[in-house]
């Protein structure tokens, strides 16, 4: 009878390997996927990033000429991306980081993004958030905008002052 069925350990074994090939697939698409994730980081500069140097943002070619704006702006000696673009708060800042570089990674990559560059109402939130903060004594009796296509807000008439005139 034994001869028959042959030994139960064998079975047991056939079995293990089997359920250990999804396993091994799963791991292998991981690996590559976290090597790629981690080439294309490293190639696009992606620590770069996460820095306060303004020269990140020329990293890619797109935003050249608002990088060249800003240095030619009111602001340069006083302000540099960062100090407009995200909150200040520490995770506030990385999230939206991690935000921005998600979606400009790939607007850039697939080439689906708005030429001329442009803000969206998040972004421009908080541009006007930090607006309001540096000029708090100034602005402390004006109205915050609702940000609604016929809302004026501190972009809207100072837009030269982060990145030099508009052409």
């Amino acid at each position: 009878m034994e001869a028959r069925h042959g030994n139960p350990g064998d079975r047991a074994t056939r079995r293990r390997g089997r359920a250990g090939a999804p396993a091994l697939l799963v791991a292998a698409l991981a690996g590559v996927l976290i090597g790629a994730g981690g080439w294309t980081f490293r190639y696009a500069e992606g620590f770069s990033y996460l820095s306060n140097d303004p020269r990140a943002c020329v990293n890619c070619h797109v935003m050249r000429d608002q990088y060249d704006g800003w240095q030619k702006a009111p602001h340069h000696a006083v302000a540099a991306c960062n100090d407009c673009h995200v909150p200040h708060d520490l995770v506030g800042k990385y999230v939206t980081k991690v935000e921005h570089g998600y979606r400009h990674s790939k607007g850039f990559t697939f080439n689906d993004f708005h030429e001329p560059i442009q803000m969206k109402a998040s972004s421009r939130r908080i541009v006007v958030d930090n607006c309001v903060r540096c000029h708090a004594e100034m602005v402390s009796h004006v109205e915050r905008p609702t940000f609604s296509a016929d809302t004026l807000d501190c972009i809207r008439c100072h837009r030269s002052v982060a990145h030099g005139p508009t052409r």
